[in-house]
């Protein structure tokens, strides 16, 4: 049993980790066994991101000094909260887990300290990751480039066919 001082020291600490995160999700893990518990733990660590299981009472009171306005005591099942990582990293491997493992499931968030609803967790999940749009930021600066690129050499393969076409032309005569 914890004393009074600790339950404090941990609010406290969860408190903090829960301000320095961008997004935070809560779910119910209800029903997972101990390996897919840490198989979503893991895909979770690879993304920056931890999954924390406490007392709703717990979580509530970090979630208040955080200020952020989420009710988990009204929330069914086993309370876990998720935090860390980017704005999408953290959502989306869980989002990604709960596709193939109903146990789990995404009940609430919060994203710059404002509360999100589970659907738009999932819709935040659903985005694509910082390293897909900075590719398609690339792919877009570079297909003008490489059109302009094609047009100038389409110009000289026809400049080259013409000088060959000249020079035949006083070879044959």
């Amino acid at each position: 049993m914890l004393t009074r001082s600790q339950k404090e020291e941990l609010a406290e600490e969860l408190t903090q980790k829960i301000a320095d995160s961008k997004a935070v999700v809560i779910c119910d893990y209800k029903g997972l066994k101990v390996d897919e518990l840490k198989s979503v733990r893991e895909a979770l660590r690879e993304n920056g991101g931890e999954m924390l299981i406490t007392k709703k009472t717990l979580i509530q009171i970090a979630l208040e000094q955080a200020k952020i306005d989420l009710d988990v005591r009204k929330m069914e099942g086993q309370i876990a909260i998720v935090h860390g990582g980017d704005e999408i990293s953290s959502p989306k491997a869980l989002y990604e887990f709960s596709k193939d493992n109903d146990n789990l499931k995404i009940l609430a968030g919060a994203l710059e300290k404002k509360a999100i609803s589970d659907i738009e967790v999932i819709n935040l999940a659903k985005l694509p990751s910082k390293d897909e749009l900075l590719a398609r930021v690339v792919g877009s600066i570079k297909a003008p480039m490489n059109g302009f690129v094609q047009v100038l050499s389409g110009n000289l393969k026809k400049f080259v066919y013409a000088l060959n076409a000249i020079k035949e032309s006083k070879d044959n005569a």
